[in-house]
């Protein structure tokens, strides 16, 4: 697995990260642990370095899962967590006041069986806190050692430049795929000017992207895309242009539409690193396969073009937590 650091904050990581979030949380039933445990061992074995939770994440309980699965080889991997939703709980809003977020990382040591948090994102930018005490309250945890690098989430520009004058920002995790590339407009210039590092998370359109979801899939009761307007089975109908155009690119290939829509990502900018999640490990190989395909400029042009020809339909978030990203 190659290695990419994260902007100009000498963080470095495996080119592919590993999202753990729906090993217990968002997508239907959680994974039974020790098989999740294995999963996320076996990221690490084939190389990938970079590991991605919150405690949002089913009440810190994914935390918790990947603190007990990388302790083995804790030194040897990068661990990003989250702080920014009362108690944890998205339901209740967002909390990113200072004493909230000294309690999280508190707490967040102890759940992920280590003595550091290598980066700590502000899971969503507060309205009711200025952004400049986020980024003090975090840098007084990077003092104390507790926090190695600083990140935010779904952070609007204005947002990123004025907590980024306080403690440089090491990284962005924002969504961005071939099915959501608004972060081109503003957001991707001012990550290059700023020397700050890109996490795509939904790197492959929450699944849509793979090919393995069709307008007659049906998602277990408790997973979140049934209320997330683009996966509407009219939505679902509509959008397979964009996979069936991902199939022909693959094809020419030798690769998965899963594989291309990684690659692509990959060939934007040296300094993007996508966490792709899964609970199989089929889809982790798959995964990891796609940060040994080389695009070159014309095969990037070629996807660009076909892909700029389907209108992908639906919003990617309900109107509810639409409201909680900042722009």
């Amino acid at each position: 697995m190659k290695k990419r650091i994260l902007g100009k904050s000498g963080l470095e990581v495996s080119a592919l990260g590993l999202g753990c979030m729906g090993l217990s949380y968002g997508y239907g039933p959680a994974t039974e642990k020790q098989a999740a445990i294995k999963l996320i061992r076996s990221a690490f074995e084939r190389g990938v370095t970079f590991f991605d939770t919150a405690e949002a994440y089913a009440h810190g309980v994914n935390e918790e899962l990947l603190g007990e699965a990388l302790e083995p080889f804790r030194d040897q991997v990068v661990v990003a967590t989250k702080f920014g939703f009362e108690g944890g709980d998205v339901q209740k809003g967002v909390n990113s006041k200072p004493d909230n977020i000294r309690a999280v990382a508190d707490a967040a040591l102890k759940r992920l069986r280590t003595d550091r948090i290598d980066l700590l994102y502000q899971h969503r930018v507060d309205p009711d806190v200025p952004v400049e005490d986020v980024a003090g309250t975090v840098k007084e945890l990077i003092g104390q050692g507790k926090v190695r690098h600083f990140g935010m989430s779904e952070a609007g520009v204005q947002s990123i430049r004025r907590a980024h004058a306080v403690q440089p920002v090491a990284a962005l995790q924002s969504e961005y795929s071939l099915w959501w590339l608004e972060p081109e407009k503003e957001i991707l210039p001012l990550l290059e000017e700023l020397g700050i590092g890109f996490v795509p998370f939904s790197p492959l359109g929450k699944g849509f992207l793979t090919g393995a979801i069709s307008e007659s899939t049906s998602f277990d009761k408790t997973d979140f895309r049934n209320i997330v307007p683009r996966f509407s089975e009219d939505n679902r109908k509509a959008n397979q242009a964009l996979v069936d155009v991902l199939g022909q690119l693959a094809s020419g290939k030798s690769a998965t539409p899963a594989q291309i829509a990684l690659a692509w990502l990959l060939a934007q900018k040296p300094w993007i690193v996508p966490i792709p999640g899964t609970t199989k490990l089929q889809r982790l190989e798959e995964n990891i396969g796609a940060a040994s395909i080389e695009l070159s400029p014309d095969d990037v042009r070629k996807i660009n073009e076909a892909v700029a020809n389907v209108t992908v339909q639906g919003d990617r978030y309900p109107a509810h937590l639409q409201a909680r990203v900042d722009r």
